[in-house]
């Protein structure tokens, strides 16, 4: 059975184009081994895991090496068009689909170095944010208290954490909005995620409450934190 004309298909899109140096690895983090395989294919799992994802794209540089040892023979496209920045790979990666992507199907875009993604998560990421037409985004409300330093690292302010989240991903958008707010972009260096760009248009997604294990691998310590989670996939 094919679907309706206006249903939105579910595209992942992986932008791993980075080198990761904050991990002092040596070696883009995408491609270290947590829990027994990289930590790409971790990501890359859970959306072949999950029925409602109809293809999945990895975004990497054009002389990466890599990347064909660690995908998957099916369910994943891989597209060597990364550019110097995060915005620029996924922008690439837009222009290169499309054509093939309609503009109301919806681009999951999601971090290579967030392994502890679910296919439950994926779920609620789409059935919460539905038809809302800013798209939306896992993220988790801010619980400890926060502090704004001054110089010398000294507690100079508490700051209210009411109404604060920390973003995660995957951050979900329709093909036609993603690739608008992305070109539109007046400062690409303020754009630290895809919800920014949309923000900046004038528009507010929706927040999605994720969970703590789909945390983002980014200094060496996390490894250790993502592979107990990675250990319990009912947590």
């Amino acid at each position: 059975m094919t679907a309706a004309p206006n249903t939105p298909r579910y595209f992942a899109l992986i932008p791993a184009a980075g080198v990761g140096a904050r991990m002092q690895a040596g070696s883009p983090k995408q491609y270290l081994s947590i829990a027994g395989k990289p930590m790409l294919r971790h990501a890359l799992d859970a959306f072949l895991a999950s029925p409602l994802i109809a293809h999945a794209y990895v975004v990497v540089s054009a002389d990466d090496g890599v990347i064909d040892t660690v995908v998957p023979q099916h369910g994943v496209t891989v597209l060597r068009c990364g550019g110097a920045t995060r915005m620029e790979t996924i922008l690439n990666a837009l222009q290169a689909l499309h054509g093939s992507v309609a503009a109301h199907d919806q681009v999951l875009v999601h971090d290579a170095a967030r392994p502890g993604l679910t296919p439950a998560l994926i779920e609620k990421l789409i059935t919460e944010v539905g038809a809302h037409a800013a798209g939306g985004l896992l993220a988790l409300p801010v619980v400890d208290t926060v502090k704004r330093a001054g110089p010398g690292n000294v507690s100079a302010r508490t700051v209210p954490r009411d109404g604060l989240w920390l973003a995660q991903t995957p951050q979900m958008f329709s093909y036609a909005l993603l690739h608008r707010a992305l070109s539109e972009a007046p400062d690409p260096l303020a754009i630290t995620d895809d919800a920014s760009a949309v923000e900046a248009l004038g528009l507010a997604p929706t927040l999605v409450e994720g969970h703590p294990r789909n945390l983002k691998v980014t200094l060496p310590r996390d490894i250790h934190t993502a592979e107990l989670y990675l250990a319990n996939p009912c947590i």
